[in-house]
């Protein structure tokens, strides 16, 4: 927890949650919902949006295969403070046949970087991969055991040279890439 913080006032609160679900046809659904509130009233060009009033309440579910490609995508913004904000839901379906992975970034900026996507949207998508990484039983495993899982030598923790990988993995403790 957090130490007692100064004497302040909140303006802004953002809560993104994801979720990962196995389907019964051996895909799996991710879904990620985005919602922003203010604490005083918020005026768009459109719209005065009162206190805890969502202005971003926003979803995306992208079904994946075992690989991590993704074979269908659906945005739903039920709250957006501009009437211009939807025009940016049939662009997602480029990211279609694209892999959560490495180079993940890159892709979503490619196909929906700038204006031809939405901040919020982005910022979903990105962080939806680790959802998927975290749901998707042996999406980061080399089947054969040659080649340790993807996620050692991302972080502290699943350090080659640690004692969390030497215990947990001994076979990659200390591991080099010879490839």
């Amino acid at each position: 927890m957090l130490s007692d913080p100064k004497p302040r006032s909140l303006l802004h609160t953002r809560e993104i949650t994801f979720q990962g679900f196995a389907r019964e046809d051996g895909l799996w659904d991710i879904e990620g919902h985005l919602k922003d509130f203010k604490a005083n009233p918020f005026q768009t060009s459109t719209k005065t949006w009162q206190p805890g009033e969502a202005f971003h309440d926003m979803w995306v579910r992208v079904t994946v295969n075992q690989e991590l490609v993704i074979k269908e995508i659906e945005v739903v913004m039920d709250r957006h403070p501009h009437p211009e904000c939807t025009e940016v839901i049939p662009p997602m379906d480029a990211l279609i046949g694209s892999r959560l992975g490495k180079g993940w970034r890159k892709t979503i900026d490619s196909h929906l970087g700038g204006i031809k996507g939405c901040t919020h949207l982005r910022e979903l998508l990105a962080n939806l991969a680790t959802a998927a990484f975290q749901s998707i039983p042996g999406s980061f495993s080399d089947p054969e055991g040659n080649k340790p899982p993807l996620y050692l030598g991302t972080c502290k923790s699943w350090d080659f040279n640690g004692p969390v990988v030497m215990r947990v993995f001994p076979k990659f403790y200390q591991w080099k890439d010879k490839s």
